[in-house]
Parts: C-alpha cells; sequence; structure tokens
C-alpha cells in the first residue's frame, strides 16, 4: 500500500511543506530505493519482493515524479535542494542512515546521499553524471523526445501498443533491453507517468551543469551498468570507477538502461550484495 509524508524544508522565504509518496514493505535493515528522470517508484516493483525478504524496502517517488507533487515555490528541483529533501524524508521516516540504491537520477541522488554521509551504502545503476558534454546532450535529447511522444499519445493508443510486445518495444525499448518482459499495465503507467511528471523539465534544465567528480570515501558504494544501456552508455562505469576508485564496478549483461525490469534476480542480488 502507497502512503505519503508531509515535512518542513527552509527556504529562502521561510519553511515549506514538501509531501512525498511511498511504499515500504519488509523487514531487515533499512533500503531506500530511487527511480530516473520521468519514472516512478514502480520501476523497482520487479525486485521489491525479493529485497523485502532481507530489507526494509522504502520506495519513493520523486518530488514532481509519479504520485508525489512537484516542490513548492521557495524550492528548485536540484541536487542542492533534492537531497536535502531525501535527508527529511529519511528523518521523517525514522529511516536512520538506511542504504540507498538508485537508477539514473535516482543513482546520482544516492551517490550525493553517500557523500553527505546521510546513508550506510551506495548502489548506483547507471547513475547520472558521469558523462561527457556530447554524452549528455545525446542522453538528453532521446529523454525529451520520450517525454513529448508520451505527452502527445492518446491513452487508448498507449493501450492498444501496450497489448503487444512489438508496442511495448515501441513505447519503453529506450530504457529496457527485454521491453516484452514488461506488463501492458506497468508500460500504460509508466507511459503516463513521463507524459505527467510535473518536475520533469525544471529537473532536466538543472542537469545540463550537473557531473558527478568527487570521491565517496567511508562507505560502500557499488556502481553497475547494464551491457545494453543505450541510453547512459556503459563506459560512463569505467569514468565513475575512476572517479570513485573503491568502488565494486559490476557489468550487468543483457540489461538496459533500467535494469530492474530486464534481470531482476541479477540486480536484487547486487543491491543486497552491496548493501551488506
Amino acid at each position: 500500500m502507497s502512503a505519503t509524508v508531509s515535512f518542513n524544508l527552509p527556504s529562502a522565504n521561510g519553511p515549506r511543506t514538501v509531501t512525498m509518496s511511498y511504499t515500504r514493505v519488509g523487514s531487515g535493515e533499512p533500503l531506500l530505493l530511487l527511480h530516473g528522470i520521468g519514472h516512478h517508484r514502480q520501476a523497482w516493483d520487479p525486485v521489491v519482493h525479493i529485497l523485502a525478504a532481507e530489507r526494509e524496502v522504502v520506495a519513493v517517488d520523486l518530488p514532481g515524479f509519479g504520485a508525489s507533487p512537484a516542490l513548492p515555490d521557495g524550492l528548485t528541483h536540484d541536487l542542492g535542494t533534492v537531497v536535502p529533501v531525501l535527508g527529511a524524508l529519511c528523518e521523517a521516516l525514522g529511516l536512520d542512515r538506511p542504504h540507498v540504491a538508485g537508477n539514473s537520477l535516482g543513482g546520482l541522488l544516492a551517490l550525493e546521499l553517500g557523500r553527505e554521509k546521510l546513508v550506510r551504502s551506495v548502489t548506483a545503476l547507471s547513475p547520472a553524471g558521469f558523462w561527457t558534454t556530447a554524452e549528455r546532450r545525446y542522453a538528453f535529447a532521446v529523454l525529451l523526445a520520450m517525454r513529448q511522444g508520451a505527452r502527445r499519445l492518446p491513452l487508448p493508443a498507449v493501450e492498444r501498443l501496450a497489448r503487444t510486445a512489438a508496442g511495448r518495444a515501441a513505447l519503453t525499448s529506450t530504457i529496457y533491453a527485454r521491453p516484452g518482459r514488461r506488463s501492458p499495465e506497468a508500460v500504460v503507467a509508466e507511459t503516463l507517468a513521463l507524459a505527467h511528471a510535473e518536475g520533469f523539465a525544471e529537473t532536466l534544465r538543472a542537469g545540463v551543469a550537473v557531473r558527478f567528480t568527487d570521491d565517496v570515501p567511508g562507505l560502500p558504494v557499488t556502481v553497475a551498468w547494464g551491457t545494453r544501456d543505450r541510453l547512459l552508455v556503459r563506459r560512463q562505469g569505467v569514468r565513475a570507477k575512476q572517479i570513485i576508485p573503491r568502488a565494486r564496478l559490476v557489468r550487468l549483461p543483457g540489461c538496459g538502461h533500467v535494469p530492474m525490469n530486464d534481470d531482476p534476480a541479477l540486480v536484487a542480488r547486487v543491491i543486497l550484495d552491496g548493501s551488506r
């Protein structure tokens, strides 16, 4: 069952109330799951039940995505704001330095939380921020095209496409290497999530200046990359290893940019191994 939590965050014009949607299942050490831009917490559904056997799993909709409203006036959708938002979320939910796993934008946020020592381990799946300027421009152009496509397609057309493996590939092959494995219902839901994401444009604008250049010392870090990632190419993982030399760099054979659906068992094992 999903729930919401509200908490205050300081801004230049006084405290602002932030509301976030999340699900919480399982038992064990806490594990926070962070999705990518334009996605929603259901991106993690293929692995949640595996993780929940050993962890208390909290999957959140980032501000302005999924069921979480955009940040209120006075707060911007950038790293300098969203990282403290996530810290405040953990405090509001009673999560004391959880493990964190993130994908794409969520992977970048997970690494930032690690840098701020707000978490006890980091697993980053195809994290943003290790790109060259050309690679970032390419990725952002693809994301914008996906967003425009999602916004233009009427719902009956999305539902019709999602009923066939070829249609699901047309809608999601940029992020999944095995789009036919995604259920029709999940493809419809995530296409709508991309179309309606209030935080998309501002988050993408803020990402233009983002480059992750600092080590994350003092805690376990895993960086994992799908061999069939078509959005953030896997050589960016080698750069991540150079910047975070003690990180464990893991190859995800046959997986795309959002690997949780392509190989749930492998991704769950990587996250559990990285959060011991």
